[in-house]
């Protein structure tokens, strides 16, 4: 029988929950609420943070790029998910679907590198905290964010260049709520050993790199705060490390519990709950960490309202 590469053109029809349309139904409630607060909350602190010249610093720097991860991320896939649950048509072209796992994986992508550079913008700040802003000056930051963005768009174009090659020969329905990589590239009806190998690869130096470098600077603030004799300098220490902490453990987390698990243990609902997870939780959750235990977010809502004298 000839196989033929039709690894071009053509509709997908994205499966999600559609056997149980009434989980479908309460599932996207679910995401257009927590979608709506994601907008609110992120477009917040973008603004909040060009607005206010006092977080005019590197912090508030890298958590803008977050925020602008967060609702670039969630807006390539959410929309075109409320959308197939809400209508009888599950179909999302070629093109769509090609965009969309591009979009996704360099978002997420951007994030894991974003994050391990806003570890070391915490370490300056516990360790050298004198030097804070001679060390994090704003062309560095431009370039750090920079090299960010371009990393994980990179990694993202390695990965997708493996996938779009790949014959499907009509294998169209995909078993998720959005076109994600690793699901497009199960469609294949050749053997994806060789290039699965390679993917895992790419995501776990996109992963690991990171991770270390996360983990490298918590150790040095964690020496850093052991040293200090003052009980307030270590509750400013922990309270200036606190939100990025809970940040990373959610989105890595989830991460490497969906992406690095063995392919034997890959199960298709298990990624499903993850991907809501990912998708729409975290995003939804890192402004809120960021702002409810933040003074100074929270006087520079007061101030841009008016209510607080500059």
């Amino acid at each position: 029988m000839e196989t033929t590469n039709d690894s071009t053109g053509g509709d997908f029809i994205l499966v999600g929950f559609s056997e149980r349309p009434e989980l479908e139904l309460i599932l996207s409630l679910f995401v257009l609420i927590f979608y709506t607060i994601t907008l609110l909350g992120n477009v917040t602190i973008i603004l909040l943070s060009i607005l206010d010249a006092r977080l005019h610093t590197a912090m508030y720097f890298f958590l803008r790029n977050l925020s602008v991860l967060d609702l670039c991320f969630t807006t390539s896939t959410v929309p075109q998910m409320l959308v197939n649950m809400w209508g009888g048509n599950k179909k999302i072209s070629y093109a769509g679907c090609m965009v969309q796992y591009w979009l996704a994986l360099a978002l997420g992508s951007t994030e894991c590198v974003l994050l391990a550079v806003m570890a070391v913008d915490r370490y300056v700040a516990v360790c050298w905290p004198l030097h804070y802003a001679s060390i994090m000056y704003p062309k560095l930051c431009h370039l750090l964010a920079a090299v960010s963005w371009s990393s994980g768009f990179a990694n993202s174009f390695l990965q997708s260049s493996m996938a779009m090659v790949l014959p499907r020969c009509g294998n169209r329905h995909v078993d998720h709520f959005f076109c994600e990589l690793l699901i497009i590239v199960k469609l294949s009806c050749i053997d994806t050993g060789p290039t699965e190998s390679k993917m895992f690869i790419a995501r776990l130096t996109i992963l690991g790199m990171p991770v270390s470098i996360i983990l490298t600077s918590y150790v040095c603030i964690a020496r850093a705060v052991i040293k200090m004799h003052s009980a307030k300098g270590r509750k400013k220490a922990f309270g200036t490390c606190a939100s990025h902490l809970m940040v990373v453990s959610l989105f890595y987390g989830t991460i490497m519990f969906l992406y690095l698990q063995p392919k034997d243990n890959y199960s298709q609902d298990q990624s499903k709950a993850l991907a809501v997870l990912y998708m729409i939780l975290a995003p939804t959750l890192n402004p809120l960490i960021y702002t409810l235990r933040n003074k100074d977010v929270k006087k520079a809502v007061r101030r841009v309202m008016g209510k607080e004298q500059v």
